[in-house]
């Protein structure tokens, strides 16, 4: 009876050993010899795009099977076209990631047209840059070096890349609450397009992401080929030092209204470049991949290189906290129907 025990409990281990070790098994096979296609929402040489490069080596090291991880650019929409595609046409499973512009729910929240998604089943792996700061600038010809000029000066073209895009949406937000005369909004650009319409005296001020100017165009700080106005800070109080003597946006603010329209666009902001998966995508590939996320998120290598690509610190947002984020962004009728206003192509509302 003893030997007949012993027998048992060995064949039992035989078979309780090889089934405890069949998820690690499937993990390290699953994206072994496969390749990750990682769809962005922009122009190449865009912020989102050297956000995306800034991460990809990283992250591929986590995943594993070490995959290959292919980039593919579908700019259009302010990010709605590339939304879409992930949305609707894209198989789940687990080899399609979309590394979306910041709009992706304010675009669904705010009821824009054109947008065929639900924000609420989108399968969410995180973002790195939930936190930042936006600044106004003018080219320095226009002579607009104090807020004064500026008010008074009629017809100031903006650049920005399309209508609803998280850089025309700010910079109306800079023209509506600094109270620019009759301002123009020049779209069709892409990101690095709208700093050579600017030097090439095409458009006369845009909205930009401060790290984004500290790494891309330095000089315009450091040469004084530009006026700074106004930061937008997200969330409030992080400011950068080398613009810590502009005024923040929401001190131009008159009343609560527009106090609470500023509170949801920072909100907004916090989900991010956001990184999804597509609805139904199954559980294994996604739990690997948001598991290399935070890994990635947290390795020192992918911080220097995120540091280096964008010009400021990655300000990671885990997976978990993304989806808590999008299910609370506030979604008041009033403050959103004004802000579908200043997001959308008609002339600014009155204040």
């Amino acid at each position: 009876m003893k030997w007949k025990s012993l027998l048992c409990g060995l064949a039992l281990a035989l078979f309780i050993v090889p089934a405890s070790n069949l998820p690690l098994y499937s993990q390290s096979s699953f994206y072994q010899g496969k390749t990750i296609t990682v769809i962005v929402s922009s122009d190449a040489g865009g912020t989102v795009d050297m956000r995306v490069k800034a991460l990809t080596p990283v992250f591929r090291k986590y995943i594993p099977g070490n995959p290959i991880i292919a980039t593919e650019y579908m700019p259009g929409g302010g990010g709605r076209k590339a939304a879409n595609h992930v949305y609707r046409s894209v198989r789940p499973d687990g080899l399609t990631i979309g590394s979306m512009s910041t709009t992706l729910v304010a675009a669904a929240v705010l009821g824009e047209s054109g947008v065929l998604y639900t924000i609420d089943r989108f399968i969410y792996l995180g973002a790195p840059d939930g936190s930042t700061q936006h600044v106004f600038l003018t080219r320095k010809e226009l002579g607009l070096s104090t807020l004064d000029k500026l008010r008074t000066t009629s017809g100031i073209r903006i650049g920005a890349q399309s209508i609803g895009h998280q850089i025309y949406i700010v910079g109306r937000l800079f023209a509506f609450l600094i109270g620019l005369k009759e301002p123009k909004f020049v779209v069709g650009y892409s990101g690095p397009e709208i700093d050579l319409a600017l030097n090439r005296g095409e458009v006369d001020a845009r909205a930009h992401l401060v790290g984004t100017v500290m790494q891309r165009t330095p000089e315009l700080v450091e040469k004084g080929l530009a006026d700074f106005h106004a930061v937008l800070e997200t969330p409030k109080g992080n400011r950068h030092p080398r613009f810590a003597h502009l005024p923040e946006l929401e001190s131009f603010a008159k009343s609560d209204k527009e106090r609470r329209l500023l509170s949801l666009q920072r909100t907004l902001r916090l989900t991010g470049s956001t990184l999804i998966l597509p609805p139904g995508t199954a559980k294994e590939p996604a739990e690997i991949l948001q598991e290399a996320i935070r890994k990635t998120f947290k390795d020192p290598a992918y911080l220097e290189a995120y540091r280096k690509a964008t010009g400021e610190d990655a300000t990671p947002v885990m997976p978990e906290d993304l989806q808590r984020i999008v299910k609370e962004v506030p979604r008041d009728p009033e403050i959103v129907g004004l802000f579908n206003r200043i997001a959308g192509p008609d002339s600014l509302p009155d204040r």
